[in-house]
This record gives C-alpha cells, structure tokens and sequence, in this order.
C-alpha cells in the first residue's frame, strides 16, 4: 500500500519520489497469484552516491524520465526476464524528482522458486534498464577546486 492507503499493482515504471515505496514492491510481489511457488526475494536498491566517477562531490541529482517511453521499456523488460525458469516476478521501478546523496533512487525486485537464477537475472534487469530506458539525471556536483557545475546525462551513464 502506498502513503494513500491503495495498493499499488504496476510492475514496473517511473513514480515521482514519495508516490511508491520498497515496501509497495514488495507487498506486490507477494500478491502475486503465483507467489505461494517463491522461495526467495532478491532486491537491488541504487541510492545517490555522493561523489562522481571523477572524484566530484555530488550535492544532488535531478532525475527526469520520457515517462510513457521509460514505462512502456521497464515493463517490457520484467515481462522478458519473467519468461526465464523458475520466476514468479520481475520488478523494475524507478524514481523520478530531486534527490539528495544517499536517497533512494531505484527498486528491482526478482522473486523465483530457487537462488540459482535469481541474482544473474538481478543484474540483467539493472544493467538493462540503465541501457533501455529514458532516464536522464541532472548532476548538481562540487568540482575538486570547489566550483560548482551542473550537467545531464542519461541514467546509464
């Protein structure tokens, strides 16, 4: 259940930050038909990390998404990964908005009967909705000689 009381049923997608939480995740896995099957959850949470690929201090992220776009490739890809042996469900949701170093950012789930799969298809719906999606994050970061910049990229990169 969300913070208004309704279960939130999407697979997958893009919410602006504080409409869906971990724990709506992962309410809806369990309430998937096919759940009673599962023998594991494996998650993976992306967070702000608070400096750059060059050393810069990150003082903020602005996350912006081509939403029908983004929805319509996250749902694609948990529909794809669901296909593999021994899945009960795959869950790929993204925030959108203005984060702060260490807040959430991302939610994948993989729920499936054994282990054994679980984590290589894990790292496949990371890896490809950071390829697939359009998702595009705005860094707000203090150079090394203390000069502030702001740039876009994509989330993959």
């Amino acid at each position: 259940m969300n913070q208004h009381g309704a279960l939130m049923k999407e697979r997958a997608g893009v919410h602006q930050k504080g409409t869906f939480s971990l724990l709506d995740m992962i309410n809806n896995a369990k309430n998937e038909p096919n759940f009673k099957k599962a023998g594991a959850i494996t998650l993976f949470i992306g967070v702000v990390r608070g400096e750059s690929k060059e050393g810069e201090k990150v003082e903020k992220l602005e996350l912006e998404a081509y939403e029908e776009k983004a929805n319509q490739t996250l749902i694609d890809i948990c529909a794809d990964l669901r296909k593999k042996p021994g899945l009960i469900d795959v869950q790929i949701h993204h925030l959108l908005g203005e984060f702060k170093t260490g807040e959430d950012l991302v939610y994948v789930l993989v729920a499936g009967s054994h282990r054994e799969n679980m984590f290589s298809v894990l790292e496949e719906a990371v890896e490809r909705y950071k390829k697939e999606a359009p998702i595009f994050k705005k860094e707000h970061i203090i150079t090394k000689k203390g000069e502030k910049k702001t740039y876009w990229t994509t989330e993959g990169g």
